[in-house]
């Protein structure tokens, strides 16, 4: 039922213009994120990290794409630091280590191609 609700809450964004960073928002201490595409082929999320706030170490069996509309980000890909701001993309290579940590509140809209 819940995942039925997330495909409807999805389907209003299908043909529409809008502005990325309008689709989610900031919340105190957390990490918010909103499934925009959801598919066998690959996903699309978009996520909003409150200052200090950031994913641990870990890997991901598909290269995927990040994508900054917001903020400014810093992002570890096999021990190697990369800061992101606003406007700035990094495809992070499957199978290697990497993290995410706001150096700001940042938002990021992550591209996962599973193929």
């Amino acid at each position: 039922m819940e995942n039925n609700k997330g495909q409807k809450d999805t389907d209003k964004l299908l043909g529409q213009t809008m502005e990325l960073s309008d689709l989610i928002d900031y919340q105190e201490g957390s990490i918010v994120s909103r499934t925009i595409i959801d598919k066998a082929t690959g996903t699309c999320t978009l996520f909003a990290f409150d200052s200090g706030q950031g994913l641990s170490e870990h890997t991901a069996p598909f290269d995927a794409l990040v994508y900054i509309p917001d903020g400014e980000a810093e992002v570890t890909i096999s021990g190697k630091v990369n800061q992101l701001t606003k406007g700035k993309m990094i495809v992070m290579p499957a199978n290697e280590p990497h993290a995410l940590r706001a150096i700001k509140k940042f938002k990021m809209m992550l591209v996962m191609i599973k193929s």
